[in-house]
């Protein structure tokens, strides 16, 4: 690295300056590494290169509050207020572009923001409220989920081998949207594959089309016959909603599966490998545990880009109106101001910028944090030992600009000879469970996604 790069002239534009490439092998590695790097360099504000793509990354602390905090007069997340998108400088191929130009609230701003955030609160509501109808049974489905992905990873004995993200970590959470969605399993388990082959799979076009069509007859099923749901709910908030509003609203669920997944994976590295962190869970407080690893290894490390409406400083830089910045809440995590502050702090900060903050601040916290905290509590309970199949060093993570999680995390386990000796309450050999079922009686054949479970099983 030159040396004048550390004192870049507030007049330098983004093209004009040096990039480094951001996705490379020592960012998957170790990216607080890497932000050290861009830190010592740049200080807080560094440009890099997005696979291809010019983009200013914010690792500072303040820096990043600031730009989640604006309520959009600084700030936009419309992709139509990038200037080299609107110049056709952005290769129609980006990997990134279909995300961003996505039509729904996670890409307003606004007042068309606020009136589709509003029906995403109200929606959320009843399953996230304490002590409703709806948050009792999604707490009860969420135990029964976790039971029979357990209970299918434990079938070849109390003894084995097992993947904690292809067979715990994500598949969880999409049965968990299958309820809030209000489907039954026939429907569901086509969606599930879908949502799994969106995120990470070969064939994500087509799935995305499939998705979105089955999110459509979704939203216009409920709103001709509502039930106890999601949808409905959105729908009860804000009639006007379209099908086609609606359905783009449900996709978002997508990313909010992915996010959690990860998150769960994420806790468990750090209770199987941190003495510190196994000792706070079993003390009880894995809620606790959940937010610290938020802290330390976000699941959601780098938030999709905002553009600057109006030439303003951040860091050492002067942003050009309409040059994109990528948040990097891993990068603010790790900044000296904030890291300083915690020094020496049993407990974790609510500080963090995990859940993101301001207009975009994540409107499913309590969900997702109840979500990860049932799914580590219940595999601590079932399993007596998890031990990591290599070094937590040499585990691989995955490749994503936005993700942060291992790809695979292959433990070997121990089933707790307290639930060995009973009959396990998973789904039978040839049979699954329908999510709409409270008590986990109602069988049907085997699905395409409780096979699939048993095969990555069967090759452990």
């Amino acid at each position: 690295m030159i040396s004048d790069r550390r004192s870049a002239s507030a007049v330098e534009g983004l093209i004009s300056l040096p990039l480094e490439p951001l996705l490379t092998k020592d960012y998957e590695t170790d990216p607080a590494l890497v932000h050290e790097r861009l830190r010592a360099t740049y200080g807080p504000v560094a440009p890099v290169d997005l696979l291809g793509v010019p983009v200013w990354l914010a690792i500072g602390y303040d820096e990043v509050l600031h730009v989640m905090q604006n309520p959009g007069d600084l700030w936009s997340k419309r992709v139509d207020n990038w200037r080299a998108y609107a110049e056709g400088r952005v290769p129609a191929d980006w990997p990134l572009l279909a995300l961003l130009r996505a039509d729904n609230s996670g890409f307003h701003d606004g007042d068309r923001h606020r009136s589709l955030r509003g029906a995403w609160s109200a929606g959320l509501r009843p399953f996230q409220e304490p002590g409703s109808g709806q948050a009792q049974r999604l707490e009860r489905a969420m135990l029964r989920f976790c039971d029979d992905l357990i209970g299918v990873m434990a079938e070849g004995g109390p003894i084995g081998w097992a993947d904690l993200v292809t067979q715990y970590g994500r598949p969880f959470p999409l049965l968990v949207a299958n309820h809030l969605l209000g489907v039954t399993i026939e429907r569901g388990e086509d969606m599930v594959m879908d949502q799994w082959r969106l995120l990470d799979g070969p064939d994500s076009a087509g799935a995305y089309q499939r998705l979105f069509a089955a999110l459509h007859e979704l939203a216009t099923a409920k709103r001709h016959h509502r039930g106890d749901d999601l949808p409905s709910y959105m729908l009860e908030a804000k009639p006007d909603l379209t099908d086609e509003e609606l359905a783009g609203e449900l996709f978002m669920l997508s990313g909010f599966l992915d996010f959690t997944g990860s998150l769960i994976c994420n806790v468990i590295v750090e209770v199987v490998t941190n003495p510190r962190m196994r000792e706070t869970v079993s003390v009880g407080a894995i809620e606790e545990t959940v937010n610290r690893v938020a802290l330390l290894n976000p699941a959601l490390a780098n938030v999709t880009l905002r553009y600057a409406r109006t030439d303003l400083r951040l860091g050492r830089f002067t942003i050009a109106a309409g040059d994109p910045v990528m948040l990097s809440i891993a990068g603010a995590h790790t900044d000296p101001r904030l890291t300083a502050a915690l020094r020496d702090t049993v407990r974790s900060t609510r500080a963090h910028l995990a859940w993101g903050a301001g207009p975009h601040r994540c409107p499913s916290q309590r969900l997702a944090t109840q979500m990860a905290t049932i799914a580590v509590r219940r595999l601590l309970d079932r399993f007596s030992t998890l031990e990591l199949a290599v070094p937590r060093d040499e585990l691989a993570w995955r490749p994503s600009p936005f993700i942060r999680t291992p790809l695979s995390l292959h433990v070997r386990y121990q089933v707790n000879p307290s639930f060995a000796a009973a009959p396990w309450p998973g789904p039978e050999a040839g049979a699954e469970p329908s999510p709409a079922a409270e008590g986990g009686g109602d069988w049907r054949p085997r699905s395409g996604l409780w096979a699939f479970l048993r095969k990555l099983r069967r090759m452990q």
